[in-house]
């Protein structure tokens, strides 16, 4: 059976380099506390929000103005029975223009709506990409939204 991963896409005026500049500066548009770097291919971060969720990633995959892939090598996230969901998951991000628009289409590789994390995940990444990377990618600020305590 197939698996529906998490996916969310948004349509902006801005050009691949912009978009692509923005997905790669995560600590400016996703809530919560980065340690390491995410602009080059094998690069690993670690991301903390709280004492809620953990998560520590390596960029697998980085094409510029193209994709950015983040595999998850460990994570706790603990308001879930099974904290270490997460880990082996991938977030992805693909960029691609589209007449005089730019898509991004993100997508949680892993994360679907048969196990624990989707409800709360899939809304907190819907709020990260479509109103927090969305805002930064077109006006060049964002607010960062206060998540859930159960992300």
């Amino acid at each position: 059976m197939e698996k529906n991963n998490f996916t969310t896409s948004i349509l902006v005026d801005q050009f691949p380099k912009e978009v692509f500049e923005a997905v790669i500066a995560p600590e400016k548009w996703w809530s919560g506390d980065f340690q390491g770097n995410t602009k080059e291919l094998g690069d690993e971060f670690t991301y903390r929000y709280k004492d809620i969720h953990y998560s520590k990633q390596e960029v697998t995959d980085l094409i510029p103005d193209e994709k950015v892939v983040w595999q998850v090598t460990e994570s706790q996230l603990n308001f879930l029975e099974d904290k270490a969901e997460w880990t082996g998951t991938k977030i992805v991000f693909e960029i691609a223009r589209i007449g005089n628009k730019t898509q991004l289409t993100f997508t949680h590789n892993g994360i679907y709506p048969e196990i624990e994390c989707y409800s709360a995940c899939s809304t907190a990444w819907g709020q990260l990409i479509n109103q927090s990377l969305f805002n930064l990618i077109t006006t060049g600020t964002t607010v960062k939204p206060i998540l859930d305590e159960n992300v």
